[in-house]
């Protein structure tokens, strides 16, 4: 059996966990709002709408942030659409995705929404259609204590003062399917503007300005480049955005896709910092990798039919993640929790039934996918601050990245607690991995878990929904030495204690 070897010490740090590492997404887009987080009448439904089965699955996959509305829906979003009394509300039609929008859950819904799932909102702001003014009335109603139109307005509609730190600064604005896409020139102009303004109101906000939608981009690196020779002084975060799939059937570039993103942070913060060096600031631009997750371009199940179109809530990528998904998923959170030091939010895109997670049918059960289950077990069991591993693996050979380590891992330490994160991308067969534990002073294995299937398409549905799920893992602890058995194609966490 070929073997790797991995050595850690709790003296050798990267940075902390951040909480906001195990964000998610909820844009209007398909059933992820209406039939998924939102439906009265449900037989789980609370007072306000809410399905209660959701939220608690949406607590049990320890999720900090979650951002909204959008995605492409937000740059033709009209905010004060979605806000006061619901019969009052127009409906609209929906231009991202040829949809009709009745505004029943809008601010007003996702704030309270956010408060009984314990999250963080995360707000994007429309730079497509709209501009600085829009953004400072959402600003002045969501966040002013009182005494002005627009506080008084939230006031009115029974909300005290919202409190959002967290804003995006547009969506995607690189790319040409946005409504309003615009220029990297067009664009730092007036996200520049737009922060300028908001800090005038709250100086202590975080802002996001638009980088490139994916590391594909004709323009990736010169986007942000210029947006952030504008914008740079006004901001926290440049965005990233990835989706990964196997469409065109190479599982072992598929299985490495985790490299590609550990490049993407890599040629964003190098940027970043260039820019930064330009300007002679001080400052340091982090990166929030607020779209990420697997996504099948040719399988996604789109639409509920040909007739589809100006409809409430259609279905659109509706993905069926399998084993496989679950296991880069995995891999994808080893690299971003490698990345602590740079990567300061992260958001799974997105959160119910729009390649997600949590999926639901209307009336009817939610059920964890394969992918929810590394998302919940990393975001419970990471903690304390991210260490440097050495890691001595075989290699595999990829047609899109080259040799790539087989083995690949992340550790946290927290107060005399280890935990360990291993994936094999390898599809040959098993690896036994030693981990040298004996600088972290821990005596005992607490929980070991594994997500591997003999079935590598294995799914769950809701007919099975506990078809794929963690299963007990084999490790053994002796003389300071974690002995790892990885099948082929799996994903393992390991929580050691003292």
């Amino acid at each position: 059996m070929p073997a790797a070897n991995i050595t850690l010490d709790p003296a050798f740090t990267i940075a902390p966990v951040n909480r906001r590492t195990f964000g998610t997404f909820v844009e209007h887009m398909g059933r992820c709002v209406y039939t998924g987080i939102y439906e009265p009448g449900h037989a789980t439904a609370d007072e306000d709408g809410f399905r209660k089965d959701v939220l608690e699955l949406t607590r049990e996959l320890g999720v900090s942030v979650v951002r909204y509305p959008g995605g492409n829906f937000v740059s033709g979003y009209r905010w004060e659409d979605g806000v006061g009394p619901r019969e009052g509300r127009p409906r609209r039609l929906e231009l991202a995705w040829q949809s009709v929008e009745t505004n029943e859950f809008g601010l007003d819904e996702f704030i309270r929404w956010c408060a009984k799932a314990g999250v963080e909102p995360m707000m994007a702001i429309n730079l497509g259609t709209r501009g600085v003014q829009e953004a400072l009335d959402l600003q002045e109603y969501a966040n002013h204590p009182g005494g002005t139109a627009l506080s008084d307005l939230r006031e009115q509609h029974g909300a005290s003062p919202y409190g959002i730190k967290l804003w995006c600064l547009g969506n995607e604005m690189d790319g040409p399917w946005q409504i309003g896409h615009k220029t990297a020139e067009e664009y730092g102009r007036v996200a520049a503007e737009t922060a300028r303004a908001m800090r005038m109101v709250e100086p202590d906000l975080q802002l996001v300005a638009c980088g490139s939608s994916s590391s594909a981009m004709p323009t990736f690196g010169s986007w942000e480049q210029t947006v952030l020779r504008e914008t740079y002084d006004f901001v926290e975060y440049i965005s990233c955005h990835a989706y990964y799939g196997n469409d065109d059937g190479d599982t072992a570039s598929f299985l490495g896709s985790a490299v590609n993103m550990d490049r993407f942070i890599d040629a964003v913060t190098a940027t970043a910092d260039a820019v930064g060096a330009e300007l002679k600031s001080k400052k340091t631009i982090d990166i929030s990798f607020d779209e990420w997750n697997v996504w099948y371009g040719e399988r996604s199940r789109r639409t509920d039919g040909p007739g589809d179109q100006w409809e409430v809530a259609p279905r659109r990528i509706e993905d069926e993640y399998n084993v496989t998904d679950a296991v880069v998923v995995g891999n994808l959170l080893i690299s971003l929790l490698r990345h602590s030091d740079r990567v300061g939010v992260a958001c799974l895109a997105q959160l119910a039934n729009v390649i997600a997670p949590i999926m639901t049918e209307r009336g009817g059960p939610a059920w964890r996918q394969p992918t929810f289950h590394p998302f919940a077990i990393t975001s419970r069991l990471a903690a304390g601050q991210v260490l440097r591993l050495e890691t001595d693996s075989p290699t595999i050979s990829t047609a899109k990245y080259g040799d790539i380590t087989a083995v690949d891992a992340v550790a946290t330490y927290d107060e005399g607690k280890l935990a360990v994160f291993l994936v094999n991308r390898s599809s040959e067969g098993p690896i036994e991995v030693t981990v040298d534990v004996s600088r972290a002073g821990v005596g005992t294995v607490a929980e070991a878990l594994i997500m591997h299937d003999d079935d590598l398409l294995a799914t769950n549905s809701a007919e099975h929904p506990d078809r794929v799920t963690p299963q007990p893992a084999d490790v053994k602890l002796a003389d300071g030495k974690l002995t790892v058995t990885l099948p082929a194609v799996s994903w393992t966490a390991v929580s050691l204690a003292g």
